[in-house]
């Protein structure tokens, strides 16, 4: 089933694709593919944290082979959101010198992402969240469990723990009042974070 799996988590972004060829984003395509992987992302960490549960629930065990694929997918579509961000609201208007992208104005990219981050308290959670993915995404190999061994990367794999916490409050904080589905998330990570709680 692995490349029936493989195959769906692309599947977002071949709409996302389809849709731009199309002319079917909206009035702003940029911020709709920002929305859009955001989504995404959050739906792939919930899909992650519910394969243990599932699996304990329904005695499915071969579901545990899919969850380093769905994390991965979570840090692959939250990557894309920060990088449509990066391009949406940071890149626009930068200057430019007889058609070289001069280094200062790398320099000044880097920093303005930087004060970004640091004067917009959601986008300073969405990029705690993504941080905390990196080294799973890293780590996400058969060879890492063996360098580290199985219970310092159990360890370490639970900051997608941090990661959901952050993505839902990366939402919350951003839609600041129709807060509808940033509550959907949030009791669905609440729910599965509790469930393991209780296992433990």
């Amino acid at each position: 089933m692995k490349p029936t799996v493989l195959a769906a988590g692309l599947l977002p972004l071949l709409v996302l694709i389809w849709r731009a060829f199309n002319a079917a984003l909206g009035a702003n395509p940029l911020l709709e593919i920002t929305h859009e992987t955001g989504d995404w992302t959050l739906r792939f960490i919930v899909i992650t944290l519910a394969i243990t549960p599932v699996r304990r629930l329904t005695g499915w065990h071969a579901l545990i082979r899919f969850r380093r694929m769905m994390g991965l997918y979570a840090f692959f579509y939250g990557s894309l959101h920060f990088l449509i961000y990066v391009i949406a609201d940071r890149f626009a208007g930068l200057d430019f010198r007889d058609g070289i992208w001069a280094w200062s104005t790398a320099r000044g990219l880097v920093a303005s992402i930087w004060e970004d981050v640091y004067k917009r308290p959601y986008i300073t959670v969405g990029f705690i969240g993504l941080a905390a993915m990196a080294p799973l995404a890293v780590t996400s190999t058969t060879g890492w469990i063996r360098r580290l061994g199985g219970r310092n990367w159990n360890r370490l794999h639970r900051l997608i723990y941090a990661t959901a916490v952050a993505g839902v409050i990366h939402y919350w904080w951003l839609v600041k009042a129709d807060i509808l589905h940033p509550a959907i998330y949030a009791s669905l990570v609440a729910l599965l974070l509790g469930f393991r709680a209780f296992r433990t």
